[in-house]
């Protein structure tokens, strides 16, 4: 077995297949899961599982059947589906779900997303450290098998998950928009179809051959070169919007008509008042690295907009706690009530397409209003000692409003940023959001002079 120390992230498991992520691994993290959720929900006998397209995936999806068969668990293996699929297995079958996927990482990697019944999630403090210290103990052969060996089933989740997207919009009255998706040979290319057919619209799918290798372009939507194809494609047909999905289709990525990219800001701006429209007074959470333009959209709409950490474990909880309907990411992940609070690539791009066709105009122009700030992305930089260099910074600024919710948040007048340690690296990560262009260059230069001053 490998080490676990290297794989088992703080919301999932990842790693480069087979060198730090193997067969003989996974039949151990089927042990440590069906040990962790046989402790959490006693009543529970089934799980669902599930593998992206990644040529990886059956195989470790076989190995982590073994271990939770052998603690006695049954499984219900649904196949190929996106990440937002298997919540949807895992929400509606009030089972829990695993899914075997490495996201967007490049095609030497996979990796395993976990969730409890009615698609709860699970993090590092939540489930992964049990499931990893069961599945160390394990590999020692301190872990006996059931009683009674657990069985393994198939089943068919495609067509009622499409349903479930198509049931946050109402069909009649969309207008016969010019879509273009690029999939970048991820799941995209095998949910999108299925959802799009029941649509008036004309879609063209980029590069949807299920293909883990990603021939044509990493599927990383976040970084903007990936973007550059469905960018070219959009202008060159004269298409109304652009989607990009990442590999496993839980974010989608937006660019309108023009060929420009649309922030995760912004989208997360439309949907909360699209939800708004539908639930009037509703609580929408959005991550403190979002434009300002998200709280007061929500305000402006008579919403109630309540600030969270990054990561979707937060937002889900928070969710949960506050009875929230809709949460919203920079990162372009978009989490709905009726959705067991998980995120959904394809809910949020039929709920854009449904405010797109409602306003009668382009994108460019429905987004117009929301475009109130400049933004620098976030820029990581490599430091010795994170929080020092934080706490350098805070000092900087001391009398300025600050929060540490989430790593270090300053405003000022006209200006704000975050900074943040990664979790996996020896890196800062600055978010800082301005009026202008040139105001946000001229503040980033500052702030990073101050990290790496002497």
């Amino acid at each position: 077995m490998q080490d676990l120390s290297v794989i088992v992230k703080a919301y999932d498991v990842r790693g480069i297949y087979p060198e730090q992520i193997d067969a003989a691994t996974c039949e151990a993290l089927g042990v440590g899961f069906a040990e962790f959720i046989r402790s959490a929900e006693p009543e529970t006998t089934e799980v669902m599982i599930a593998h992206d397209m990644r040529p990886s995936g059956p195989e470790l999806v076989d190995a982590f059947t073994r271990g939770l068969n052998r603690q006695g668990l049954n499984v219900v293996n649904i196949g190929l589906a996106s990440t937002d699929m298997m919540y949807f297995a895992s929400g509606s079958e009030n089972k829990p779900g695993v899914m075997f996927t490495a996201s967007h990482n490049p095609a030497q990697y996979n990796g395993i997303k976990v969730c409890k019944s009615g698609a709860a999630p699970v993090g590092q403090d939540t489930g992964l450290g049990t499931m990893r210290s069961v599945a160390e103990a394990f590999h020692r052969g301190e872990v006996p098998a059931a009683e009674v060996t657990g069985t393994s089933s198939t089943a068919q989740m495609l067509d009622a998950f499409a349903q479930h997207v198509l049931s946050f919009i109402e069909p009649e009255g969309l207008r016969p928009l010019k879509v273009v998706a690029d999939t970048a040979n991820g799941m995209g290319g095998y949910v999108v179809p299925e959802v799009f057919k029941h649509l008036p619209f004309d879609l063209e799918v980029m590069y949807p051959e299920l293909d883990g290798t990603f021939p044509n372009h990493p599927a990383d939507p976040i970084q903007i070169e990936n973007l550059a194809d469905l960018r070219a494609r959009v202008s060159e047909v004269g298409a109304d919007i652009g989607l990009a999905f990442d590999g496993d289709a839980d974010r989608v990525f937006l660019v309108d008509e023009t060929g420009a990219p649309v922030s995760g800001s912004l989208t997360t701006a439309l949907l909360a008042k699209a939800t708004l429209a539908t639930t009037p007074g509703a609580k929408i959470i959005y991550n403190l690295i979002c434009s300002d333009v998200v709280p007061e959209v929500v305000a402006e709409n008579g919403g109630t907009s309540i600030r969270s950490r990054v990561g979707h474990s937060f937002i889900k909880q928070i969710m949960a706690d506050e009875g929230a309907e809709f949460g919203g990411e920079h990162s372009a992940h978009y989490y709905f009530a009726r959705n067991w609070r998980a995120d959904s690539g394809l809910i949020a791009a039929v709920m854009v397409l449904a405010e797109l066709s409602a306003s009668g105009g382009t994108l460019s122009e429905l987004l117009a209003p929301l475009k109130r700030y400049s933004a620098s992305g976030e820029i990581n930089t490599r430091v010795d000692d994170a929080q020092t260099v934080i706490a350098k910074v805070k000092a900087q600024y001391a009398d300025s409003e600050q929060d540490e919710l989430d790593g270090l948040t300053v405003r000022n007048d006209g200006w704000w940023f975050n900074l943040r340690a990664s979790n996996t690296e020896p890196l800062l990560r600055l978010n800082l959001e301005a009026a202008t262009e040139d105001a946000v260059a001229q503040r980033v230069a500052e702030v990073q002079a101050i990290m790496t001053s002497a």
